[in-house]
């Protein structure tokens, strides 16, 4: 279910936090984090997915916030699967990120398709506000050795 109505944080068995500076930099920096941090673990997420979506909240959070504090990155493997979330000091929640727009996203534009993305690909996804801002949040389940690609 996605959505901020409830919000059950797992305990993790690993996880990693790293302040990203406040510009495009820090995507490939947590996309190399995510990927590192499923691989050293050999942990069953969908890292290509996992990736895909860090970039895209990072994206978002250096895109959408003023100002040049750090955003910070938050990576927990969990027995279930991993959790990634990203905190920046805008307090104000992220735009459709848990409900479907009433539109389609243009197709000639090259904005409006994140959040989409982290809705569609994630189990679930979310916000909270944090005593400094928000945390913008999804998870991604543990793929069966089986159907992991070899």
């Amino acid at each position: 279910m996605n959505g901020t109505t409830l919000y059950e944080r797992p305990s993790a068995y690993a996880s990693w936090r790293i302040a990203l500076p406040h510009s495009a930099a820090a995507v490939p920096v947590a996309r190399a984090l995510v990927r590192t941090a499923l691989a050293e673990l050999d942990h069953g997420a969908d890292s290509d997915i996992a990736e895909l979506l860090t970039a895209e909240l990072v994206a978002n959070a250096v895109e959408h916030t003023i100002g040049d504090a750090p955003i910070e990155l938050v990576v927990e493997l969990l027995p279930t699967g991993c959790q990634v979330e990203v905190h920046d000091p805008d307090p104000a929640p992220p735009g459709n990120l848990t409900r479907p727009l009433d539109t389609e996203p243009d197709p000639w534009l090259e904005h409006g398709r994140g959040l989409l993305l982290i809705r569609a690909l994630s189990s679930s996804c979310g916000h909270r506000a944090t005593g400094s801002g928000k945390a913008v949040w999804f998870r991604l389940p543990t793929v069966p050795v089986q159907r992991r690609p070899a």
